[in-house]
């Protein structure tokens, strides 16, 4: 029955997509402490969800999120990182935390609590904000993401055997895009190398965490917490996943989506939408 269910919210918001998808939001910046951020916001009065994007990507990278999530009643929010497509950093070389910037994010926008979501290096953050100020965080979801745990020796022992030779060399699309996904919609990898190409600023610094990712910092995460990998990860498979999300003892769920690459959200919206409100819809 709970299959059956998950197929027909699928199709559903498969549906509900072809009928919002020419939805654009325009974007705004908020002059905030050591930078200038790019925050795009569907508005209304539904809980916040804010969505934290890859390396590869900014508050694009959700544009097939946004209107869903707005229809679902909250109130999606997705972020350029500092120094990352239109957000500026007022010094290059010395940029805060993320975690810090969002929470002046949050200060501004008056929220007392939000749903945290981070792919990729969006959930080193979302960790590190969750971590930081867990008293604001509703609930978290990380996808796609090995985080760069430090002090598991199990885990990083995984991600050698795991390592293919040479993967790191490859180019971006071809180590984080599916093959089937590359093959079968050539314009959507277009849209996505194009996104990719305006991510980092060059010259800007990555921002530093506020701590190290370790396993004694997962166990600090207090709010429910949604776990999504992809099927065919080849940067952070679902094994990996598997092992540093031991750590977590508040409660959680875990979900892999068959067939999807690193970009998990990019390349399967509709099923990373679904399983994203359904998690939700529980708090």
């Amino acid at each position: 029955m709970k299959l059956y269910q998950t197929i027909i919210g699928i199709f559903l918001l498969v549906v509900l997509s072809w009928t919002v998808q020419s939805q654009e939001y325009t974007g705004q910046l908020f002059d905030l402490p050591g930078t200038k951020l790019w925050v795009v916001d569907t508005g209304g009065n539904g809980e916040p969800i804010i969505l934290l994007p890859p390396r590869t990507g900014n508050a694009d990278f959700f544009q097939a999120s946004l209107p869903i999530l707005a229809k679902a009643g909250y109130r999606a929010i997705a972020i350029d990182f500092p120094g990352w497509g239109r957000s500026m950093v007022d010094d290059p070389a010395n940029t805060t935390p993320v975690a810090i910037t969002l929470d002046n994010l949050f200060d501004r926008l008056r929220f007392n609590s939000v749903h945290l979501v981070g792919t990729a290096m969006g959930g080193y953050i979302a960790l590190d904000y969750a971590t930081y100020k867990p008293e604001r965080i509703k609930t978290l979801t990380i996808a796609a993401s090995g985080l760069g745990l430090q002090g598991d020796p199990e885990y990083n022992e995984y991600r050698k055997r795991a390592e293919i030779p040479g993967m790191a060399d490859q180019a971006a699309h071809i180590r984080e895009v599916s093959p089937d996904y590359r093959a079968s919609n050539p314009e959507g990898l277009e849209h996505w190398l194009h996104i990719h190409h305006n991510g980092q600023q060059k010259g800007v610094a990555r921002a530093p965490l506020l701590r190290p990712n370790t396993p004694e910092k997962l166990a600090d995460v207090e709010s429910p917490t949604l776990l999504i990998a992809g099927g065919i990860d080849l940067v952070t498979p679902s094994g990996a996943m598997r092992l540093w999300s031991r750590h977590i003892v508040a409660p959680k769920e875990f979900m892999v989506i068959p067939e999807a690459g690193h970009v998990l959200v990019w390349e399967q919206p509709e099923v990373f939408n679904q399983v994203l409100v359904d998690f939700l819809k529980q708090y």
